[in-house]
Parts: C-alpha cells; structure tokens; sequence
C-alpha cells in the first residue's frame, strides 16, 4: 500500500508541476495580451482649430435689434437673425452701436468662447452691403473701458466659461432676457 501511495504522490507532483510549467509559459502570453488590451490607447495629438468661411448675413432691421448693453455713450444691440454658432465653436452676429446723438456703427464680428477672443469681419455701409475688414486677427476681449461690449457678450450671453452656451435660440433667450446666464438649460 505504501508503494501505491508513492505512485500516486508521484503522479500528483508530475501533474501539479506539468500545470505549473504550462502556467509559466503561457502567462507571459496572457498578460502581453492583457496589457496591449487594458493600456491607455495613444493620444490622438490635438486637432488644429480650423475657422469657418466667411458668409455675410443681409443688413440688419431695427425690429430684429435686441439690446444688450448701454455704456455711457453708446448702446449695443445685436441682430437676432444674423446670430450664429458655427461648428468651429464660434458665435457669430451683427452688432450694431449707436451713439447718444445717434450715429450708427454696424459690424458683423465673431466670439471665440475657447480662447476669450473676439474678430470683426466686416463693417456696414448706410446702403445695406458690406466692407471687410481689413485686419484678420482674432483679439483678446477687453474688459475695461468704452470696449466691454465683447466681455458682456461672452459672460453674460454667449459663453459658459470655454465653451459656446448653446444653440441659437437659447443665446437668443439669453439675449431677449427670457434665460439668465446661471440658467442651466440649453
């Protein structure tokens, strides 16, 4: 019986290091396999941000100007039909200023809510075309002084911190004063 308990000891060592051994050669195998599944996937690298082409609205009409700012000379209106929110992430309008005499400057412009930055395309003539600008730059917005137009628009109705509030007729709600800018629907 002894020599029946030493068989089958043998047998079990055998077997348990045949299963160990096989465990060694296949679970390098198993954990490159588990690796290359479960690492972080490469980073894409970063998309270069690509503008919009330019298309100019029609003039705008006093009765689609909706009011948004009042400085101590001059008030801003925007035209609720030229409003636009391009899939390069930029809200463009028609922003037309008047002065407390009365004299009219209408531009169409854009704000970048990504990089806090503001662009005039073109500025309008008393005949309903338009003249482009000559400048192609985007610039900082101002948030001092006469210009603080631009920083109105961007805190107050067309941006959440870095990205584009909403669609357009949520900025045109914002800009009607239907929604506040803490509203949270879009």
């Amino acid at each position: 019986m002894h020599y029946s308990k030493q068989i089958l000891l043998k047998k079990l060592i055998a077997r348990s290091l045949l299963a160990s051994l096989s465990l060694l050669v296949y679970s390098p195998l198993t954990h490159a396999g588990v690796a290359t599944q479960t690492s972080a996937p490469e980073e894409e690298p970063e998309k270069e941000w690509a503008e919009l082409g330019l298309q100019l609205p029609a003039a705008p009409k006093p009765e689609n100007l909706l009011n948004f700012y009042k400085s101590d000379s001059l008030s801003f209106a925007i035209d609720k039909l030229s409003l636009s929110v391009g899939s390069d992430g930029t809200v463009r309008y028609t922003m037309v200023s008047t002065s407390n005499a009365g004299a009219k400057n209408t531009s169409y412009e854009a704000i970048r809510c990504e990089t806090y930055e503001h662009k005039l395309y073109a500025f309008g003539r008393n005949d309903g075309t338009w003249s482009r600008s000559r400048r192609n730059e985007w610039d900082r917005i101002s948030n001092t002084g006469a210009n603080k137009q631009h920083h109105i628009l961007f805190t107050e109705f067309f941006c959440d911190g870095t990205t584009v509030a909403g669609k357009v007729p949520f900025l045109t709600n914002r800009l009607e004063g239907k929604t506040s800018p803490y509203s949270s629907s879009h």
